[in-house]
């Protein structure tokens, strides 16, 4: 599927030359990965169009069912047995090692082989080590697709053997249209949110959540700090969830100290200003280092019902311009 905010950069990919290796990158969650499984669609189509695959030949039947011999997909594997989702999802060598075998011989269908790997910045070291001796010699007649939130945290030698595409986000009354049409409710809120790229998961019970946590944030309680840190744990989510989440909420802070209207919890706005008139700026700017100093440790197997604590607890000292300390958090 392409979607309406990339058509002119299909348009303009399909009437070049296709290169062995394209690295597509963008922002999260506005079509990447879609756009690069029409584009391998296009190249494995045995009679394809001016403005796409045809959709009709025996190839695209096979790619529509997943079942095309000559497709090969990376993505990465985040089960650690645990069933709580809290490892960092990774493609590891092993992975990359499975495509030697198939890569080496001779396409089933007889022509082009196409191997996608999204997210590209999940390989870890090893496996994107593996993949660049294959880029540096690609077997023939194979195209290579990466996909890439934040390509800057790939290889540099794997990026250097890659054709770059930017693939452009949808401006906001594009991404809006979008969820409007898809009958999404609190649209707009949603959107600001997940920073404008409109194909986020839903998630209504990460959205209850969270909408319990911004009341807690406005008005921060000791009790209530330790009853959410209790019912976030319950719900196993990583604590790189609870970051990301006080990450925004801190960044809606530091515009109002500014008297800047808030990026990610517009809903919040009143309250958020209320804070920041009362928030000293270097205590606030201080709270938001030890949060990026703590983002290694997001899916770590830490006890993350005592780091939100200590991290939630620490938020209310803050707020009551009292000396505080992060204590019980990784180093």
């Amino acid at each position: 599927m392409i979607y309406p905010w990339h058509d002119r950069t299909w348009r303009e990919l399909l009437a070049q030359a296709p290169p062995p290796a394209l690295l597509l990158y963008g922002a999260a969650d506005t079509g990447k990965t879609a756009f690069a499984r029409a584009y391998a669609r296009f190249l494995l189509c045995e009679s394809p169009l001016n403005q796409g695959a045809c959709g009709e030949c025996a190839s695209c039947r096979l790619f529509e069912h997943h079942a095309h011999p000559d497709f090969y997909l990376l993505a990465p594997d985040g089960d650690d047995g645990s069933g709580t989702g809290r490892k960092l999802p990774q493609i590891k060598i092993d992975a990359v090692r499975e495509l030697l075998e198939p890569l080496n011989q001779s396409s089933v269908r007889g022509g082009r082989r196409v191997v996608l790997i999204a997210p590209a910045d999940s390989l870890n070291v090893q496996a994107a080590n593996a993949l660049l001796k294959i880029l540096e010699e690609p077997p023939q007649a194979v195209m290579f697709l990466l996909v890439s939130h934040r390509r800057e945290r790939l290889l540099p030698t794997v990026r250097s053997r890659c054709r770059p595409l930017l693939l452009p986000a949808p401006n906001h009354a594009q991404a809006l249209q979008f969820l409007q049409q898809q009958h999404i409710s609190d649209a707009e809120n949603l959107l600001a949110f997940h920073g404008g790229a409109p194909l986020f998961a839903h998630e209504p019970e990460q959205d209850a959540l969270r909408a319990t946590l911004l009341d807690l944030l406005a008005q921060p309680r000791l009790l209530a700090i330790l009853d959410f840190a209790a019912d976030f744990d319950k719900n196993k989510y990583p604590f790189a969830l609870l970051l990301d989440w006080l990450h925004k909420w801190l960044a809606d802070l530091a515009l109002a100290l500014h008297a800047l209207p808030p990026r990610y919890y517009p809903a919040h706005a009143q309250a958020v200003a209320t804070l920041a008139a009362r928030t000293h700026p270097a205590t606030l700017f201080r709270f938001q280092d030890h949060l990026n100093r703590l983002a290694p440790y997001g899916h770590h197997s830490l006890n993350v019902r005592m780091q939100a604590e200590a991290l939630l607890s620490s938020y209310l000292l803050m707020l009551q311009n009292k000396p505080f300390h992060f204590q019980g958090n990784p180093p």
